[in-house]
């Protein structure tokens, strides 16, 4: 009995390796669920480097203005600078093995969910981390750049049982960011889901009367104090300071933390490796061993730009 002639799905016009068309899809679907799962990437300052283990983000300070008298000599003005400096956290990895024997006897397609949970898992990863460096922005009381203030948090013994508590807290935190004059533009409010939920049920927030923004019969609330509402899992909600599975700059206690107000440059992240994809078929395993990676480090850029929602 002779043996089978096989089609090799994966293989460029009949030749070559037997995966090549298959690493180019699982490559890009691993990048777009990254890109379609993280909700804080866009929301935050970030900076790619080519080379190097830290990256500099420069603080300058504003100017002051005064009335002019006639005939006085005009002088410039000291003008106050600082500088912020991310390091990298390391080389992000999530691996998959796969067996060609596997592949070639299964009858459903593997790669697909594969490349849509390692890209998920990154995106989780790295939004759990910024989420974690806003909340510490929050709670840093002084500033890298002299003559600005630090971080805000905002508590009540039923912010996480009151929708209209919450939403209180909104306004203040946006009347707050006023009066340190961070622009109003790039404003994000992060809530987990039971509590997005809690304020799309708030028919003052939503009524069109009332200029409201959202639908309870779609379960969405687009915006509060003209900031803008993100869902999301990644809002910190345990007790992290003896997490060694995270980087120790990211350790805290964040049990009691309902949700996040933030201008885009709370928090900055520097970026080394955006989301890559490696691949190599290993003979003698008979299978193909995948790693998705990314090398990434996210830190405080300004305190004064973030607050925290907590409860009591």
């Amino acid at each position: 009995m002779t043996n089978s002639t096989v089609s090799r799905l994966g293989q460029s016009n009949a030749a070559g390796a037997t995966d090549a068309l298959f690493l180019k899809q699982f490559g890009g679907e691993i990048l777009l669920e990254f890109e379609e799962t993280t909700k804080f990437k866009t929301r935050h300052f970030v900076r790619q480097i080519r080379n190097g283990k830290t990256a500099q983000f420069p603080n300058i300070g504003t100017v002051t203005s005064s009335y002019h008298t006639a005939g006085n000599f005009i002088d410039g003005q000291a003008v106050n600078h600082a500088e912020t400096t991310i390091a990298i956290d390391g080389l992000l990895v999530a691996p998959v093995f796969v067996a060609k024997i596997d592949e070639l006897m299964n009858h459903y397609d593997v790669r697909g969910p594969y490349a849509e949970e390692m890209g998920r898992e990154l995106a989780q990863q790295y939004d759990q981390n910024v989420a974690r460096v806003m909340v510490l922005a929050a709670r840093k009381s002084t500033n890298d750049l002299t003559g600005r203030s630090g971080g805000t948090r905002l508590s009540d013994a039923a912010m996480a049982t009151s929708s209209s508590v919450i939403s209180s807290a909104i306004f203040t935190a946006a009347q707050t960011l006023d009066e340190k004059k961070i622009p109003a533009a790039d404003r994000n409010a992060f809530f987990r889901p039971a509590h997005y939920y809690l304020l799309a049920q708030n028919t003052t927030l939503i009524n069109k009367d009332y200029s409201g923004m959202g639908s309870i019969a779609s379960g969405r609330i687009e915006t509060v104090a003209g900031v803008d509402l993100i869902k999301t899992n990644n809002v910190p909600s345990v007790d992290d300071s003896s997490n060694t599975g995270i980087d120790s700059k990211y350790r805290a206690d964040y049990s009691a933390t309902i949700g996040i107000v933030a201008n885009r440059m709370a928090a900055g992240t520097v970026q080394l490796m955006d989301i890559a994809l490696e691949s190599e078929y290993e003979i003698r395993r008979q299978g193909t061993f995948m790693v998705a990676k990314m090398a990434v480090g996210h830190d405080v850029l300004r305190p004064d730009c973030a607050v925290e929602l907590y409860d009591t």
